[in-house]
């Protein structure tokens, strides 16, 4: 009876063994198998998904087979990994546990979309329109109701948002990128205005962010925006009309066709800074670090005038007879590749058309920037 109990009791063991290399070996097997792929493929995984789910979901698909053993390895070895939702991509040759190793890491698939120095809101929002990554929530509402719906009621949208690469998953909303780009820029403001120049004329911190805006604009290569700056600076201090043709522009709206013309300037418009005083009332554009470092820290001298050389540069004058003589040899007589900014480099095909170029008006009697 004993050695007949022991027999069973071995033939077990043995029978157990068995199973349990079996179960070893297709677990493996599982495990290692390729997925059934002959192109890349994106596995969109929603919120709320499941292994589970996701497993018998692929299985189905016949992207992969023995979805019970890579569930059974799940439960037994990733319990309490939680699975990320997004986007995963899934290519020819990964193997079902390469596959699991993107959910342990949360590899989900990044898109990005660059909000560009010198953009206005309109032009934003139709990049963020354009996007198709992007879930769409303000379409159709208005510009003051989509501040109110970021929870900024009542402020004017210009300016407000920082321009810079956001990175993001798939499932992102525009208000919620657009609230990342608010963020930003009111915290890269307060860090500048904390370290400001004491002399500068602003009293808040808007009317900087305005300044920094009018700086953007005009300023073909980067080392000029101080002493455009300054010379903008040095015209409020002794109460000199700005006059640049950005801020005229703008007051335009989508009358302008890309010249700008004498009675344009003369129009009077909230934003026409020819006939003005001071800054016009809001930006006219969103505006990187170093244009609100240049504003809050403008390159002093005695220059009051610049004029557009034809390379994105300016020569700075600081009389009017020498501005004038400037404007006849870079304006009046310039060259057929004149160009008021650096020749932009290729526009992609997700970037919406960036401003027209403007067409500098003749010399006046009190030149500004463009002419």
């Amino acid at each position: 009876m004993k050695r007949k109990f022991l027999l069973l009791l071995e033939t077990g063991l043995v029978l157990a063994g068995l199973m349990l290399g079996a179960g070893a070996w297709k677990l493996n097997a599982a495990l290692e198998q390729p997925l059934n792929l002959t192109q890349e493929q994106l596995l969109d995984v929603p919120a709320g998904a499941t292994p589970t789910g996701t497993f018998n979901r692929l299985e189905a698909d016949d992207t992969l087979s023995d979805a019970f053993w890579l569930r059974l390895y799940w439960r037994f070895n990733l319990a309490g990994q939680p699975l990320h939702s997004g986007e995963y991509r899934m290519t020819p040759g990964m193997r079902a546990s390469d596959l699991i190793g993107l959910w342990q890491r949360g590899e989900v698939v990044q898109y990005s979309l660059t909000l560009v120095e010198g953009w206005n809101f309109r032009q934003v929002r139709s990049a963020l329109a354009r996007h198709e990554k992007i879930e769409q929530t303000l379409d159709g509402l208005s510009d003051s109701e989509v501040m109110a719906k970021l929870g900024h009621p009542g402020e004017f949208p210009e300016g407000r948002f920082f321009p810079d690469t956001y990175r993001f998953v798939r499932g992102m909303s525009d208000a919620q990128l657009l609230e990342k780009a608010y963020d930003r820029l009111h915290k890269v403001l307060a860090e500048e205005w904390e370290q400001r120049d004491p002399a500068v004329p602003y009293t808040d911190p808007y009317q900087a962010l305005t300044m920094a805006s009018l700086v953007e604009k005009e300023t073909g290569v980067p080392h000029e925006r101080g002493q455009i700056a300054g010379v903008f600076v040095r015209r409020m201090k002794i109460g000199m009309p700005l006059q640049t043709d950005p801020t005229v522009i703008y007051g335009l709206g989508e009358r302008y066709n890309g010249k700008l013309t004498r009675a344009h300037l003369r129009e009077p418009t909230p934003y026409n800074t020819y006939t003005i005083p001071g800054l016009p009332p809001t930006p006219i554009a969103m505006v990187g670090r170093e244009a609100i470092h240049a504003a809050l820290h403008p390159v002093s001298g005695s220059s009051l005038y610049f004029v557009a050389k034809g390379d994105g540069s300016h020569t700075f004058s600081d009389d009017l007879d020498a501005h004038n003589n400037a404007v006849r040899e870079f304006q009046i007589k310039r060259r057929a590749d004149y160009r008021s900014s650096p020749a932009p480099a290729p526009a992609s095909d997700a970037t919406p058309p960036a401003e027209p170029a403007v067409e500098p008006s003749p010399a006046e009697t009190e030149p500004k920037g463009e002419q």
